[in-house]
Order: C-alpha cells, then structure tokens, then sequence
C-alpha cells in the first residue's frame, strides 16, 4: 500500500518541486484608491491604508524571510521591489489584464453567415485556467470543506467569490466561510471530483455591514486523496501569497507552475488584527479530459449555436452590431437613443420586417441591459440574441419568421456604457460587486426614475381618481424636468425613447441574482422595507413573470442553491418587487405609470460577470426565455379605435372592466392590452366623441384577440362644433358671458 501511495505522489511532488519561477517584491503605494462594497458607498474611497499588527502567522512569514533571504515571492504578496510594482502590487491586480479567459477565438459560423467575419479575433493576455466554479455555483456545497466553523451561516459552503450577506448577523447566510478559531491551521478546501490543472487563487474578505474581516496572507496545498497533502513551494521554503488590503476587492494570485491535483486547500496565514479568518475564494482551474467521469458530464451543457461568445468592449459591442445589421439588412437597422455621461453613445439594434416604421397593429416590444454596468451577462445576452435571430431568420426558422413579422423588437444592450467600461477593464474575476454599476456621475440608473407611485396613492387617498385625475399616462412633475435635478444623461434619454415608441411590453436584464421581478417597487406603507404591493394587474404581471422563469433552466429549480440569501425557487422564480426590497423610482414603475408599458426585470445570473468560457452555458439557460417572453406581447387583446370617416384615433382610453388601470392608443389609434385569457367587458372613449363598449374574449391559444371599436361625436361635442362653425354660442355658456358677447346695439335695445 505505501509503495502505490510513493508511486502515486512522486510525479505530482515532482512538478511541485520543479521549475517554480522566482518573483520579487514590489512597494505598495500608501495612497490607493478602493471601491467600496454597494451598501456602503457608491464612489470610491480615497487613502485607504489598512494597518496590521503582527501576530503569529506573520511571525512566520518574518520568520521565512530570515531563514531564506533570497527567497522571492509570488505574485499578489507584498514587498519592496519597486521595479515589479505593476505585477506584485495586489491593490493594483483590479487593473490587471483586461480580461482573465481562456484564448478568445473567432466565432466559426459558416460562409456568409458568419457573425464573426466582422469581429476582430482578439488573444487572451493570460493563459491561466478559468474560474472551477465557486462563485457560479459549479461547484456545489459537498464540494465545499473547512477546517472548523464559526457557526452554519459562516460554513465552507458560503465561502464563495461575491457570495451576500444577509442584512443581520448571526442569520443563516452570512458573507464568507470563517473558521472557528484564528490560527494558522484552519484551511478551506475545494473537491475538484476529478483531476485538476490548478493555476491560481482569488480571494476577497467577508462580505458584512458590521464586521471587518480578512486574510493578509496564505498557502496553497493540493492532494490526492485528501490525506495526504503537499504545500505550494518555491524551491524549499513554502510559498506565501498575498491576500486582501480590505474585504471587497477581489486579489489573484496565479501560481508560478499550474498544479495537477483533485483537492485544493487555501491556508490561511495571517489576517487583519481587528478581525478573524474569514474569506471568501474562488479556484482557477481547468478539468483534465476524462470521458469516464459521469459527474462531469451529467453536468456539462454544450449549446449547438454557432455565436461569438466573448465579452464585448464598447468598439466590439459597436462592431458586431454593424456585421448583424449587415448580415440581416431586411430586417435590422442600428439607431441610438442618446449619449452617456462620458459620450459613448446608446445604440440599440431594431428587429423587423419593416425597420424604422411603426406598423399599425403590431405591438413593440424591448430588451434593455446593462443599466448597472458591472452586471455584464444581460448586456451579452442581448448580443447573442440578436446574432441568433439574424441568423435563424436566414435559415428559415419559422418561429423565429413569425416573431420578426408580427412584432417590432427593439435590443438595447448596453444602457450604461461607462460603468461597463470599468468593469470590463478590470476583468470578470477582479470586478467584485459594485465596480461599474453606477454611471460616471454615481447614479443608480435603474432607480433614477420620477417616484410617480407616491402621486397616484396620493390622488387616491383624496379620491381624485378618476375625475381630477387619471389612473395612467401619469405626467412626469416639474421638479424632475429641471436641468438641476439629479438624473442621469442616460435616464434622460431613456425616457424620451420610452415615450416616443409605443412599447407594449418590456423586460430589462440584470444580475446577481436568479428571479424575475414585477411592479410595483415601492411598498405602499411608508418606512416598510419589504412588503406585497400589487398592481392593478397582478394576475397578467405574474404570468409575464412566470413565463420567463418557467422556461429558465434554473430559476425553477427547487433542488438548486440560492445565490446569496433568498430562495425564490419556492415563489416559481418571481417575486412582487417591493416584497423583495423597496425601491422607489424604478423603471419598472415609471414605465407600467407613465406609458402604456408592462416592464419586468430579469436576473438572469448568480454570477453578475461570469467568465468568457462560461457564456455558453448561460446562453442555453436564458435562450428560450427570451423568446418565450417576447411571444408574451402578442397575448391579450388588440385592435384599432377609429372615427365613423375610418380614422384613427389617438390617445383614445382604453378600460377593462375590473382593472384599474388604462391604457392608450398610438398616433395611427392602434392599441394593445395585455391580458390573461377571459371574458372582459372593454370601453373605448376619448375626448369629444362617444364612449362604446363590449365584450372582448382572451383566449388560451397564442396571438392576441382582435378588439376593435367605432366611436362617434358626442352630442354635446356636435352642438359645440355646430355653434363654432356658425359663430353662435354655446348653450352651456353663462349669461353674463353671453351678455358680452352679444353685439353692442343689441345690448342697448336697438
């Protein structure tokens, strides 16, 4: 036994022990800019300088350095020499390669349908392996091992890259794993389930409100069998890597050699004085070939789709949409909404048989992205989806003929480009959790919308509904429209495109999370943080909600892990949005408000960057929910509210039966109401004509049920318009006005 366990061993002792390159220390700047964790604060803060007390663990590091004074240390550690600063400085690994993938290459669609043909081929800048899957939720909890733990809402299983804490201690989901006693013999170990190429480590500190904790220094051990283990070494002094400055800037540390191995144990060494041995981590590494292993293909996803998966720049974002557009000029055109805050402009692709008009009866529909910056799945989604549908449009898929002719779709990948640009420089792993999610001026464009849900509930608390006032088409208050009001360029321009297309349904892509959100944001009672606040359309917002859930592979899941402290698998994959957290201002809100618009939010991903090899996956998990919930637009009623010449009336009033909240018809008097299938009595009126109603039926097959309606001249608008054009007087007018406007020789008797 101890012969096979000799023989097993020396090769991977062997690639320990040889060929570790050496790598010198490098000075830290004192003055460092940090991005602080979301819920503190929204811009940087400046001189951050973190001071640390010696305790046992760096005695031994001290220690290390006296007995092997030559000895260098890796990337990420702390030193003195100032020539390998913009290597070794683990403050600046944030500004590292602009991208931590495996080699990008250019998509290899066919012939002339090649999406990548006008795509630069760009190479990756690093060779290190990509994330095994800590933070995305690969690896599972079984995976996750820990030496001892403070309690079970500090477990191993929590000791994920961006994993969230709950917003009080002592819950069962806290921000990191945290051992149960501060000394150097506490590790956290990863079960690969298979051998492993390991190349690096990246760490980040305890995510909480009220704690400070994180690990200053480490080692790395692998093993076999998980008994017997080998540390890190560089040639016989182990090797000691540099870990966090503060507890939410992510640090990577790639090792000198990669390492074969199935376990991996991250060591703690030393830690910030005034806090405990806690961390958060995720492992790069590359799965060795294995076609035996069931483990890993149960689990493995592999899409058929033929797309450019890669993360996008600003210029790559511009460029792909001009080959779409090129590819698929029948039925594409590329337009901009407005400008950011730093100028890049916000282009949005349209998807028509008809680009650039407004077909009457055929409801638009959008996609939007990227509001938060840093939350970069949605903005490739988006990109994919308009390569797939170009693409299968070509080819003749059906489904996807019938979405092109019967809708007008609208992509807007990309609606804070600033914030993107950060997060994209820094790169998926180095990112964290809030660089680049609000825009150059620190604006959270998502709720930087017009609170109109306080002025309804207002004029409803005084009974001005509807006679002073109505229950849609909610106009925007003077306050906001000033230039000295704090919005957004992009907010700005978002609402101009919101209220010049005549959107019917809406969803904008975000982030962090798995589930779909619906109106309303805000909680109706004042100083409540979470609490159900339905719309007047609870039942069709929670079916919209369901259909892209239900279609999700993952949202769904009862089986599955939360991705930070909510389990909304149990709620189908939705929740009302002020019964998660209230927010006011939200663009969901404003749109459902102030435009015809039913507008839902969609978290599409625990992971906000996910890693350039992990896009495919995604795609397949988001593909069919996409297109599930535009074919939502063609479910309810539509139709055309005309005069008794045929035309079309515009800003005619639409109201169900039953619910309290109408919508209008377009310039060409089109409408579209979404509705679950039923029996509804539907009115149609508008100012100086006649209101009609009947009855309009939803059925349950898809395509909306035609409603259309012919309204006359009221009488007493007639009589108006008779009188005008005869320059006689109204009968309603007063006497005494009457009086004035008789002739003079008649007032005195003549």
């Amino acid at each position: 036994m101890t012969g096979k366990l000799l023989r097993l061993l020396t090769p991977l002792a062997l690639l320990l022990l040889v060929g570790f390159a050496d790598l010198s220390l490098a000075s830290v700047d004192e003055d460092e800019d940090y991005y602080m964790q979301e819920m503190l604060t929204r811009e940087r803060y400046n001189r951050a300088r973190v001071p640390e007390k010696p305790n046992s663990s760096t005695a031994d590091t001290q220690e290390e350095a006296k007995q092997n004074p030559a000895r260098k240390m890796p990337r990420g550690e702390v030193g003195n020499d100032k020539k390998t600063d913009k290597i070794t400085d683990p403050t600046r690994s944030v500004k590292a390669p602009s991208r931590k993938t495996v080699k990008n290459k250019k998509s290899t669609l066919k012939e002339s349908n090649s999406i990548s043909e006008g795509v630069q081929d760009f190479k990756s800048m690093t060779e290190e392996c990509p994330p095994m899957g800590l933070e995305t939720l690969k690896i599972d909890d079984f995976q996750l091992h820990a030496s001892s733990t403070k309690r079970y809402g500090l477990g191993a299983h929590r000791g994920r890259l961006n994993i969230q804490a709950g917003l009080y201690e002592d819950d069962l989901y806290d921000g990191a794993w945290c051992a149960g006693r501060d000394d150097p013999l506490q590790w956290l170990e990863v079960d690969a389930r298979r051998l492993t190429k390991f190349t690096g480590v990246v760490t980040q500190g305890r995510s909480s409100l009220w704690s400070s904790d994180w690990v200053t220094s480490y080692k790395v051990m692998v093993s076999n069998d998980s008994h017997t283990w080998i540390t890190l070494k560089n040639g016989s002094a182990d090797l000691i890597f540099s870990g966090n400055r503060e507890k939410e800037i992510p640090v990577r540390n790639i090792f000198p050699s990669p390492v074969v191995a199935r376990y991996i144990r991250v060591n703690p060494r030393s830690w910030f004085y005034g806090g405990s041995v806690c961390m958060r981590v995720e492992i790069l590494g590359c799965p060795l070939p294995d076609p035996n292993n069931y483990y890993h293909r149960r689990n493995e996803v592999i899409t058929t789709d033929d797309l450019d998966f890669r993360h996008h720049s600003y210029k790559e974002m511009r460029q792909l949409m001009k080959v779409v557009n090129e590819m698929c000029p029948n039925i594409t055109r590329i337009y901009n909404i407005g400008k950011s805050q730093s100028g890049l402009k916000l282009y949005a692709i349209e998807i028509s048989d008809n680009p650039g008009e407004h077909e009457v009866g055929e409801p638009e529909f959008r996609y939007t992205a990227g509001s938060h910056g840093n939350e970069v799945l949605g903005r490739e989604l988006l990109l994919l989806l308009m390569q797939f549908m170009c693409l299968e449009y070509l080819s003749g898929n059906q489904r996807i003929r019938h979405l092109v002719e019967e809708t007008r779709i609208h992509l807007l990948p990309s609606v804070n480009p600033d914030g993107y640009e950060k997060a994209f420089e820094a790169g998926s792993e180095l990112s964290g959790w809030s660089l680049g999610r609000w825009t150059n001026d620190g604006i959270d464009i998502h709720h930087n919308f017009p609170d109109l849900n306080s002025i309804l509930w207002e004029a409803e608390a005084k009974k001005w509904i509807p006679r002073k006032m109505l229950n849609h088409h909610i106009p925007t208050p003077e306050w906001y429209l000033s230039k000295n009001a704090s919005v957004a360029l992009e907010t700005r321009a978002l609402i101009a495109w919101m209220e010049k297309m005549p959107f019917v349904l809406g969803g904008n892509l975000q982030g962090g999370e798995l589930v779909v959100t619906f109106p309303y944001d805000r909680t109706r009672s004042q100083g409540v943080t979470r609490e159900q606040t339905p719309t007047p359309d609870e039942h069709v917002f929670r079916w919209l909600a369901f259909s892209y859930a239900s279609t999700h592979r993952l949202m769904t899941d009862a089986s599955r892990r939360v991705c930070h402290t909510e389990d909304f698998a149990k709620e189908d994959g939705t929740i009302n949005g002020a019964s998660w957290h209230t927010a006011a201002g939200s663009m969901n809100d404003f749109s459902y408000l102030h435009t015809n618009c039913f507008e839902l939010s969609m978290y599409v991903g625990c992971d906000k960057f996910p890693h350039e090899s992990e896009l495919p996956e995604e795609w397949e998990n988001n593909r069919e929910s996409l297109l599930v919930f535009m074919e939502q637009v063609h479910r309810g009623i539509k139709g055309v509210v005309r005069d008794l010449q045929g035309r079309g009336i515009a800003n005619a009033i639409i109201s169900v039966e039953g619910i309290g909240h109408d919508v209008r018809t377009a310039a060409d008097g089109d409408y579209w109401r979404l509705l679950n299938p039923g029996e509804y009595r539907v009115t149609a009126k508008a100012e100086g004509y006649s209101l009609v109603t009947k009855k309009c039926e939803v059925g349950y097959a898809m395509g909306a049920s035609r409603c259309d309606f012919t309204i006359g001249r009221s009488n007493l608008f007639r009589i108006r318009e008779i009188m005008e054009k005869y320059k006689k007087q109204p009968i309603g007018l007063p006497a005494r006005q009457f009086q004035a406007h008789r002739p003079r020789e008649r007032r005195l008797g003549t």
